[in-house]
């Protein structure tokens, strides 16, 4: 378990990755995209991404 990950909301992945919000829920509704719900708020562990990023580029690679 991760203790101190830093959590990013849907719009800051959204500036990172430069797609849409909707493109984003896409993302985790299908399960590449970890995320967890705090209340009503979900938010993204950055390693998360790091690996969405990552996974991608290798697929990309082969």
């Amino acid at each position: 378990m991760i203790a101190s990950a830093e959590l990013l909301t849907v719009p800051e992945v959204m500036a990172r990755l430069k797609i849409s919000r909707t493109a984003v829920y896409d993302l985790i509704r299908t399960r590449q995209l970890a995320s967890i719900t705090l209340g009503r708020a979900r938010r993204i562990p950055a390693h998360a991404l790091d690996h969405l990023i990552n996974t991608r580029l290798e697929q990309e690679a082969a």
